[in-house]
């Protein structure tokens, strides 16, 4: 059952030569960076594209309480910065939501101003551990008091004379790396980071597109990424791409279904996120890359992709599973239409996602009658070629909108409808989501 209460049965019929242009939701990760680096700039920063889901909204109302002007005027966001080391002291407790990403920027942002804010969200995010943010902040001179296990709600007292830091990551993460990152804005000197494994570059690229110094060497440690402390963030227009993994849903959709031409603009394709469409490449795929261009520090594309009826099977390199570990589930349904065995290793973390999506999507599959064998970190597809793969069974999501999107896309060019338990997650993530994939022709229906 969904979390909305009653349970959204959704069935996916074959359908033929989807067409026109998909426009996904713009990037999360981008858009959050955004509101708060336009806030910590001086004068006016506007932004296009942002994503205004729940989590991100809630980011602007923070960025409001921190001082900064944030409004929307026609589909243009207009933040202006209060300057590095600008915030005043919010009012009142400043509520994060549902977002992780959210909670530990504005935290980071803040921690080296001298005032005080308290966090807190949602039950879900009052159970996640801030620690692993918390404990690197300390290092700069700001004090965290919250409930136990450091958990939310938590007020943190920014650093009088901040200190810089450097600090190696104990586990690889986007999030506090960019928290130390920010924080480092408003210390003297210069902030490392040095992180063993390479994660998300989405706040090293849009810092340097505000205009501050930040240089990356690979070395024995690891990445080692320096910040210069105190510059002046320079406003900017901002255009965020939009999201790579909604994009897989269409672009698959467009691969399988016959006759299809589907164009998917203005798409982020930062080498850490965008895994999935090279290796669609490499099977063959019908999909190209038009009028490349930069937006806001990242690679963006507009992506063409057409109906591909001799796809084969690959062995997807294991070092990549990072760069596209959330599109393995709708991968696995393209390689049930490919030629031969689709091979894919290196991913233990798809067994830690919103479901176990290897166990979720192997059932699925099978059920609808694809062969697919499994260990605890690899998992092989397979393929059954164009026109062969039976459906008609019915598939349970978990609760999980990535299982619940790729079996929806699976039913479109099975030869049996595919049934899917309940599509009420979808809207977490990808809340167009019917009506982008019905624009472009395809069948899916509420049951």
């Amino acid at each position: 059952m969904s979390s909305h209460g009653e349970a959204i049965p959704m069935i996916a019929r074959r359908s033929s030569g989807l067409s026109g242009e998909a426009h996904v939701p713009g990037d999360k990760s981008i858009s959050h960076r955004s509101l708060i680096l336009g806030a910590m700039a001086v004068g006016e920063t506007r932004v296009t594209g942002l994503l205004e889901g729940q989590d991100v909204l809630d980011t602007a109302k923070a960025m409001r309480a921190f001082g900064a002007e944030v409004e929307k005027r026609g589909d243009t966001w207009h933040v202006n910065g209060v300057g590095v080391g600008g915030f005043a002291e919010p009012e009142q407790v400043i509520d994060c939501g549902n977002s992780g990403t959210g909670v530990r920027l504005i935290m980071g942002a803040m921690a080296t101003t001298p005032i005080t804010a308290t966090f807190t969200g949602d039950a879900s995010l009052n159970k996640r551990p801030m620690a692993r943010v918390t404990d690197p902040l300390a290092l700069f001179g700001a004090q965290a008091v919250g409930r136990e296990g450091g958990r939310l709600p938590m007020t943190i007292v920014g650093a009088r004379d901040p200190l810089p830091v450097r600090y190696a990551t104990p586990v690889p993460s986007a999030q506090v790396k960019s928290a130390v990152l920010l924080a480092g804005l408003n210390a003297p000197g210069e902030t490392v980071v040095i992180e063993r494994e390479a994660t998300r570059d989405h706040s090293e690229r849009m810092l340097t597109g505000f205009g501050a110094k930040v240089v990356t060497e690979e070395t024995e440690e690891g990445r080692v990424i320096t910040l210069t402390g105190q510059p002046e963030l320079k406003p900017q227009v901002i255009v965020v791409p939009r999201d790579p993994s909604s994009a897989a849903f269409p672009v698959c959709a467009a691969l399988i279904t016959e006759g299809s031409d589907v164009l998917v603009p203005n798409i982020g394709l930062n080498p850490t996120r965008a895994g999935l469409f090279f290796t669609l490449q490499e099977m063959g795929a019908d999909l190209t890359f038009e009028n490349p261009r930069e937006e806001g520090g990242e690679p963006v594309a507009d992506l063409r992709a057409r109906f591909s009826p001799d796809l084969k099977g690959i062995e997807v390199p294991a070092e990549r599973a990072a760069s596209m570990i959330d599109e393995y589930p709708v991968l696995s349904v393209v390689a049930s239409f490919a030629e031969g065995k689709t091979h894919m290793p290196g991913v233990k973390e798809l067994r830690v996602k919103e479901s176990d999506r290897i166990d979720a999507m192997a059932t699925g599959l099978r059920a609808n009658g694809v062969e697919v064998d499994e260990g605890e970190d690899w998992w092989t597809v397979h393929g059954r070629g164009h026109g062969n793969v039976p459906g008609g069974a019915e598939t349970a999501s978990h609760l999980d909108h990535r299982i619940a999107m790729s079996f929806l896309v699976m039913g479109l060019a099975t030869t049996e409808p595919v049934r899917v338990d309940d599509g009420g997650p979808i809207a977490t993530s990808f809340p167009i989501f019917e009506p982008l994939m019905s624009g472009l022709g395809a069948v899916i229906e509420r049951l």
